[in-house]
């Protein structure tokens, strides 16, 4: 049996505010192998954004552990820490770019600040413009992109510094179902070229019918359910899986069986 590549043993989040309590995950138990496109789907509220903070370490886990390769990232030295958080890129539903940046400096500015050469920062740049196809809107500033443009330069930035892994946190929530579809396409495209895992937050079902392999369903701060995504939507059994799935009136289950096939 393979090793996980990222693996949540137990992990429990607690936020705190004044004298109350809000917990937030309830002991996740979790393994994602390497090379998988992974989704992670809930509604709002269920934990899916704070249980991807924690795998970036923007938020800290009260129990447990998380490791990703070999990391464990609960015990990292400040430095480890350091390295471990350029190998994690992450992808956000409202972009994130500096608006006083062109493409190519909004691509360059993780390099910049880890001090790269501007050849080396040159070459990686329109290397990863290239990969995303966008190399043609290098000098154009985000005002005169499109959502989908805006998403495409996130995605070359968060490949920047060479990922282990690459966080989606509701990244086609913000675009049109045409650029959403692009932009999956690319992730799916990424995947295959880099071998790159890629853990998928989202709330839509037809993004993980899409483009995932894998999904674990998060309700109140649990997994209730995971496994195959044709297995889970064909047969679902918590109450989150079987709202999604009435919300789109079966399209998935109708899918499937016309076709005889699965993702």
């Amino acid at each position: 049996m393979s090793v996980p590549f990222i693996e949540f043993k137990n992990v429990i989040k607690t936020f705190r505010q004044q004298d109350k309590e809000f917990p937030v995950l309830k002991g996740i138990d979790l393994s994602i192998e390497e090379g998988d496109i992974f989704g992670i789907i809930g509604f709002s509220g269920a934990g899916k954004s704070t249980l991807i903070r924690c795998v970036n370490r923007l938020e800290k886990i009260d129990g447990g552990s998380i490791r990703v390769g070999n990391y464990d990232i609960e015990n990292l030295s400040p430095p480890e820490l350091n390295l471990y958080k350029q190998k994690i890129g992450i992808i956000f539903q409202q972009f994130n770019l500096l608006d006083s940046r062109t493409v190519f400096k909004n691509v360059s500015f993780p390099l910049e600040i880890v001090n790269k050469s501007k050849k080396e920062i040159k070459e990686r740049v329109l290397e990863l413009l290239e990969l995303v196809d966008i190399v043609d809107k290098k000098d154009f500033y985000p005002g005169q992109l499109s959502g989908g443009q805006k998403q495409r330069v996130g995605i070359a930035r968060a490949l920047v510094n060479n990922p282990f892994v690459l966080l989606s946190d509701e990244a086609t929530s913000a675009l049109d179902p045409v650029s959403s579809l692009a932009v999956l396409d690319l992730l799916k495209n990424i995947n295959k070229k880099l071998g790159l895992t890629i853990v998928l937050i989202t709330h839509e079902l037809d993004v993980v019918k899409y483009a995932c392999n894998n999904v674990a369903i998060l309700e109140e701060g649990k997994i209730v359910e995971k496994g195959k995504v044709r297995d889970i939507f064909l047969n679902p059994k918590s109450k989150t899986a079987n709202l999604f799935i009435n919300i789109n009136e079966n399209f998935l289950r109708n899918d499937w069986a016309d076709k005889g096939e699965g993702i």
